[in-house]
């Protein structure tokens, strides 16, 4: 394929695919080749982030712009006050939003564009620390700020050069890496993050807890631990939940056998028939509180590959199972 699209003979099904997949690894080219330049400029620019006492006020013009108004959304909707300033009207008075205490992420991928570049004195004066994001590091933009983020690929934007595809999502992509890189250093978790987001799908499922999905009273496969194998299998195929938990008398967990147990059991060769529930349980099984939220939940089961985890109250009673397929669920029923 040439650099110039044929106008003539190139607008055939194999040859629309052949461009669409050509744009997509030249992007996936430019994300691997920028991530692996990354180096203490990232680290840096992360620590003048994290150090900021007031807003990121993310820049820049036309496509660039566009790029900013993203990553302004996603620096807010992960715990960092952001706002996006249209590098144009700046200067016609939206200069105001930028106060003390703010650090700015100017974006420019020649580090040429002249609107941008008329803020950063302004900026600084205003004490407000520059965090550059262009593709030529040794441009007017690059010399004005304080930490520079080389977002530049040998071959972008294709074809013609003029179109922004390839630098705008490595642009988008390192910004993307800034805001997660916030929220770990600043030990934000899922509740923080559910805080953010009450009215959407992502804030709902981060804030249900596990007693509210767990499956509870004659739902809840219980066995006591003289109970035989055939018991516990009718069990835990009465209750469709792949386990059983092996209680006491006062309903306090001893145990849980599971199907992964069933299947390890019959590799051993032993007649399961002749066996209690006490002899084929696994002692101390993971447990969750039913107060948990159910991300935690899933996270423990995805730790330790398992399906379904036993709830526990306060006087560690048996009062609920949960398992993984009620959380995943969740994606499709609400």
């Amino acid at each position: 394929m040439t650099d110039r699209p044929d106008r003539d003979g190139g607008s055939g099904p194999e040859q629309l695919l052949a461009i669409a997949r050509r744009v997509m690894a030249l992007e996936c080219e430019a994300l691997t080749r920028v991530s692996e330049q990354l180096g203490d400029s990232f680290v840096e620019a992360v620590q003048v982030l994290d150090g900021c006492t007031g807003k990121a006020i993310v820049t820049g013009l036309g496509k660039s712009g566009i790029a900013a108004k993203k990553i302004a959304a996603t620096l807010a909707s992960t715990g960092t006050p952001a706002f996006f300033l249209h590098a144009a009207e700046a200067g016609h008075g939206d200069l105001g939003v930028v106060s003390k205490g703010d650090v700015v992420v100017a974006l420019s991928y020649s580090g040429e564009t002249r609107e941008v570049n008329e803020l950063i004195p302004r900026f600084k004066l205003m004490g407000a620390p520059v965090v550059a994001l262009t593709g030529n590091p040794r441009s007017t933009l690059a010399g004005l700020s304080d930490c520079i983020l080389n977002v530049h690929i040998p071959e972008h934007d294709w074809p013609f050069g003029l179109v922004p595809t390839a630098s705008i999502a490595v642009t988008i992509a390192v910004g993307d890496a800034l805001a997660v890189a916030l929220i770990v250093k600043r030990g934000i978790r899922a509740e923080d993050f559910a805080f953010l987001h009450p009215r959407g799908l992502i804030g709902r499922r981060l804030l249900i807890r596990v007693d509210e999905l767990m499956h509870s009273g004659a739902e809840v496969p219980a066995v006591a631990p003289d109970a035989g194998f055939r018991e516990v299998l009718m069990e835990m195929t009465a209750k469709r939940l792949g386990v059983a938990c092996v209680v006491d008398g006062e309903r306090r967990l001893l145990g849980i056998f599971t199907d992964g147990d069933l299947r390890r059991l019959l590799e051993r060769n032993l007649n399961p028939l002749e066996l209690t529930a006490a002899e084929i349980m696994t002692p101390d099984p993971k447990w969750i509180a039913p107060d948990t939220l159910s991300t935690s939940a899933l996270h423990l089961m995805e730790a330790n590959a398992i399906t379904s985890l036993p709830v526990l109250d306060g006087s560690m009673t048996l009062i609920g199972i949960i398992h993984m397929h009620d959380i995943i669920k969740l994606e499709t029923s609400r």
